[in-house]
């Protein structure tokens, strides 16, 4: 058994995935905007992650924008059989950067046949419907319309599953009424556990959860607990918090992002540390009040 299968497998649509994934945000440049640094490594990074036995990218084609999956499609066409490629759309990016909300009817239409064109594929594998309510965190609203423009896209042929991102519990059951949820994205970590109970529900009905910013994003994790553990333990950190979710729920789906082989090497052992009971105590109780 190779150390990334330790992670353990889980049904994404019609797939089993193994657990760890690779989520490629940051192979864009700076503030996921523009080419990168050093695309050549980008593209390494791609090739060894795939090669290492990972079959779980996310991506989308508001990241550069079009850069990450056109470096995807770069890398790794044709692909291999059993790599499942996972996209977001309901967001642009403007002229300077901006995020833009993007989420007509219209403009899912023409955001998916984005995500075909330069990701080369002819039918998205999972496309998550990102919400925007509320910039910040997930905030109630109506989600019918653009669920049911992803439901006639899917019919059409042109999406395999659809998943949803940046939440609330009701607006994932009602989604549910209109098409069958393969997954939820959205912002979760060893510090911010708002979705403790969603992800318990969803677990008991067998979607998957993928937990984005899983390192806590543009502002790493800081915690002395979780530094102290991981060097009682011998890990890092990072590692420490990636094989914590790893543990916490066996529906969650880990796509930790880099730009470096390096890093990436180093997030690909998680699945190979041991948590014993008294550091997972340690841990489950840096995120409670």
């Amino acid at each position: 058994m190779s150390s990334i299968e330790k992670a353990g497998l889980y049904r994404l649509g019609d797939r089993t995935v193994k657990r760890l994934g690779y989520g490629a945000m940051q192979l864009a440049g700076p503030g996921v905007f523009g080419p990168p640094k050093d695309r050549a490594e980008a593209v390494a990074v791609l090739r060894e992650a795939v090669a290492a036995g990972i079959d779980h990218i996310d991506t989308s084609d508001f990241y550069g924008p079009h850069v990450t999956n056109e470096i995807i499609r770069e890398a790794l066409h044709p692909y291999p059989a059993d790599l499942t490629i996972v996209t977001k759309i309901g967001a642009r990016r403007g002229a300077d950067g901006s995020w833009l909300l993007a989420n007509s009817p219209d403009e899912l239409r023409s955001a998916v046949h984005d995500n075909l064109r330069n990701l080369g594929l002819d039918a998205l594998d999972v496309v998550n419907m990102r919400f925007m309510f509320d910039p910040h965190r997930p905030a109630e609203g109506p989600v019918e319309p653009q669920i049911e423009a992803l439901a006639e896209l899917q019919q059409q042929g042109l999406i395999r599953h659809i998943g949803v991102s940046h939440v609330t519990a009701d607006q994932v059951a009602a989604a549910r009424r209109i098409v069958d949820v393969v997954c939820v994205q959205n912002l979760y970590n060893l510090v911010h556990r708002d979705d403790d109970d969603l992800i318990d529900q969803l677990a008991a009905d067998g979607i998957a959860y993928v937990p984005y910013f899983p390192l806590g994003g543009f502002s790493p994790l800081q915690s002395d607990t979780l530094a102290a553990v991981a060097t009682r333990l011998g890990v890092t950190p990072m590692q420490l918090a990636l094989a914590w979710l790893l543990r916490r729920s066996p529906n969650i789906l880990l796509i930790p992002g880099t730009s470096s082989r390096a890093h990436l090497r180093e997030n690909l052992a998680v699945a190979e540390i041991d948590l014993d009971p008294t550091a997972l105590r340690e841990l489950d109780a840096i995120g409670k009040p």
